[in-house]
């Protein structure tokens, strides 16, 4: 085999097809999207679902279940790395100080200190939840949770 005699496989290449090359190309003129109507159109065609003013599928089949997604609270997740970055040695990690590092924003219903990372500073943790690798990594480093 030299580089000259390589070739792609049989059938695996194929023409592209050159639409609106005029008439005798094959694909000239409406360049096969027949005439007029929303389909011949540029950017023409119905979304996804749509059937025709028929009463979709997804509308005439019953809902059955349970969703949890409205009710669930939603917690934001902090990891122990960014706290040793963002604080100093002694300082209260809360709601307050995390939104004035940035490490934190918008709306939430809880607070989660994750464990990953390493924690060499005394830190006081004031928040509503964390992860049990987290809580014996700030208390292995000398700080507190309240």
């Amino acid at each position: 085999m030299e580089l000259h005699n390589l070739k792609p496989n049989t059938g695996s290449k194929h023409r592209v097809k050159r639409l609106g090359k005029g008439e005798s190309s094959g694909l000239g003129k409406t360049s096969g999207r027949g005439h007029k109507g929303q389909k011949s159109r540029s950017g023409g065609g119905v979304r996804p679902g749509f059937e025709g003013g028929q009463m979709p599928l997804h509308r005439r089949l019953p809902k059955r279940g349970f969703n949890n997604v409205r009710f669930a609270d939603k917690v934001v997740t902090v990891n122990l790395s960014k706290l040793e970055f963002r604080f100093e040695d002694g300082d209260t990690v809360n709601e307050e100080s995390l939104r004035a590092k940035g490490l934190i924003k918008g709306s939430f219903d809880k607070i989660k200190i994750l464990g990953v990372g390493e924690l060499s500073k005394k830190l006081t943790i004031a928040v509503d939840a964390y992860s049990a690798t987290a809580k014996e990594k700030i208390e292995k480093a000398g700080g507190s949770i309240s």
